[in-house]
């Protein structure tokens, strides 16, 4: 078995937890405003870290008078946004167990997560959450209260704790050790019910000290500016919510990216967080606006001179005319770009999906280097991660400090290390299951170089064996299908079937400038599901993806559907992602049309 290992570069103490990390950075940086907070004008408020501890201690002290008991489970039902943070905080200052839940979440998941994760105290966002969870609250046994952020619980929780004492508090937030529970986040559920992974105050401490002691002096120096606009009740985002409060980071939140570049353009990030299909849409919003205005080419032009000059990074030397293109393009083009980003972003680490090569490579290009990271919510988020010293597009970096990585004879990574989970909430069964020798089971495929840099390569359960007996990883196909301004969401099908075959939906918001773009009347989804221009360029998108598999895994068909999957109709998680079984089995009229036409003979 193959595996490579990153020696620790911190040790913590057993005695501490997270919020130990906060008050280091209110010894350490006070200077630094911790948040910057939205004005009803648009702007921002700057919030210092002594003033954020103080409102924190004052909302731990309403939850201990609320009779919140050390180990305690308090649930937070909301959209992203500083009272999300605030009382994460607040429940760790208090000694309870803080468990998310996507504000999108229907009231029989509500019920699975409270109920499963014995939740004592819920605090939501809405009124509309408020009754989702009292739909189900006759199954929610051990939930004492709902307080409504819209309806001031957090000023109610201020008044309620005047009485505690601060030495009280203290022996609360003192009362939670490394080993303890911090979180129980729940799966996205992509293959049945959510399990509940159970993550330590070491699980953060440890992931976040090991993260910063690499990464931080380089892409996240003193002073630098985050806009989190992912949900905060996935890991993810979670993990970095937390280290840019331990760090010296600003934070500001946005609930919804629809408002996304006009935040960018206010708050102004060095530093972003985002999921592969964020950093499509500003690739793919760019070529159609310079289509549109008449400078396609010149677009085309700058966006493969960003490609060869990254590549060329990568292979150690630029040559002069490549740099002179290079420098005309960035005063024409790419500083445009960058603009559209806030214009002071250098850095920003994606994850969740692969991001692909060639949009890594194009993003470095323009000046905005993407570190591709690889990790799960059992992971406390990162595993591994590209280094800014040694971006390798494609990869996902090597481990992180304190954590090992490995190869089976499979084919699947393992991990152990600082940022492995507990287990699994009252489910031992599971948690043998995807623990073996104190390796995690990842469930994921991939390949692992000398010097540890990882490449993942699909997810063990969704490969594809044809009837042929080809085995095929469906998600090499689907990241570059998606890549494309017409397609929003695709499937590759084929498991016991004659030949691999895809699924696609067109991006409504995409297609309209598509159309125009193309010299094309305007039509709806459905009309341009059918329309054989339509059709005829997702061929040559499909015939690109082809190129990069043999012929055995190359997409023989392919059908376009008048719906879309969302995380509305259940077809992706909140985390985006494909729940692969469920399309498969609702979609099995489509599948089967594929396969009863005569057999694609190219």
């Amino acid at each position: 078995m193959k595996q490579f290992t990153t020696p620790p570069q911190h040790q913590s103490c057993p005695d501490e937890n997270a919020t130990d990390m906060l008050l280091g950075r209110l010894r350490s940086h006070p200077s630094v405003p911790i948040y910057e907070l939205v004005q009803d004008d648009g702007g921002y408020r700057p919030l210092s870290t002594a003033d954020f501890v103080d409102e924190v201690k004052a909302v731990a002290k309403g939850l201990i008078a609320s009779e919140v008991a050390p180990g305690d489970v308090v649930a937070i039902l909301s959209r992203t946004r500083y009272e999300w943070a605030l009382v994460d905080w607040a429940v760790w200052w208090a000694g309870g167990v803080s468990v998310p839940i996507y504000e999108t979440s229907s009231p029989s998941q509500i019920q699975w997560i409270a109920s499963d994760s014995a939740a004592r105290f819920a605090i939501v966002e809405t009124t509309r959450h408020r009754e989702d969870m009292e739909s189900v609250r006759g199954e929610l046994p051990e939930l004492a209260r709902i307080g409504v952020l819209e309806e001031g619980i957090l000023e109610d929780l201020k008044a309620r704790g005047a009485e505690i004492s601060d030495e009280d508090l203290e022996a609360r937030r003192t009362s939670r050790r490394l080993a303890d529970v911090a979180t129980i986040i729940y799966t996205s559920g992509t293959t049945g019910r959510p399990k509940g992974a159970e993550l330590t105050h070491a699980n953060f401490v440890d992931t976040t000290r090991s993260a910063v002691t690499l990464l931080g002096d380089e892409v996240l120096p003193t002073g630098s500016r985050l806009l989190m606009f992912l949900p905060l009740a996935h890991v993810f985002a979670r993990l970095i919510t937390v280290l840019a409060a331990a760090w010296p980071v600003t934070t500001a939140f946005t609930p919804d990216t629809k408002n996304l570049l006009p935040d960018l353009a206010a708050f102004k990030p060095t530093f972003l967080l985002a999921v592969p299909r964020v950093f499509e849409k500003v690739y793919n919003g760019a070529e159609a606006k310079a289509i549109a205005g008449g400078k396609g080419k010149i677009f085309a032009a700058a966006a493969q001179t960003a490609i060869d000059y990254s590549t060329a990074l990568s292979d150690g030397k630029v040559p002069l005319p490549l740099k002179l293109k290079h420098a005309l393009f960035d005063r024409l083009v790419y500083g445009t770009l960058r603009g559209a980003m806030g214009g002071n972003v250098r850095w920003a680490v994606s994850g969740g999906a692969p991001l692909g090569a060639r949009l890594s490579h194009f993003f470095r290009g323009i000046g905005v280097t993407v570190l591709e990271g690889y990790g799960l919510t059992e992971t406390t988020a990162p595993v591994s991660v590209n280094l800014p010293w040694d971006v390798r597009p494609g990869t996902v970096g090597p481990p992180l400090p304190g954590s090992s990585v490995a190869i089976d004879d499979d084919g699947e990574l393992l991990v152990k290390g600082v940022m492995v989970f507990k287990g699994y909430h009252n489910n031992p069964e599971a948690t043998a299951e995807a623990m073996e020798d104190g390796w995690f089971r990842t469930g994921d495929l991939g390949t692992l170089a000398d010097d540890g840099s990882v490449t993942i390569t699909g997810r063990r359960k969704e490969v594809i064996v044809t009837a042929g007996g080809k085995n095929v990883s469906p998600a090499q196909l689907e990241d570059q299908l998606r890549s494309h301004p017409l397609v929003s969401q695709c499937v590759v099908i084929g498991d016991q079937k004659p030949f691999v075959a895809a699924i696609l939906t067109l991006d409504p918001e995409m297609l309209p400038t598509w159309l125009k773009n193309n010299g094309l009347p305007e039509m709806g989804i459905t009309e341009a599901a059918q329309d054989e221009r339509v059709r005829a360029e997702l061929q040559q998108v499909v015939d690109r993806a082809n190129r990069s598999v043999s012929k055995a895994e190359s997409i023989r068909a392919f059908e376009v559907i008048d719906s879309d999957f969302t995380e509305e109709n259940g077809y992706l998680t909140p985390s985006l992602k494909l729940k692969r079984n469920l399309v498969v089995k609702d979609l099995a009229p489509v599948i089967e049309e594929i396969y009863s036409r005569p057999k694609p003979t190219s």
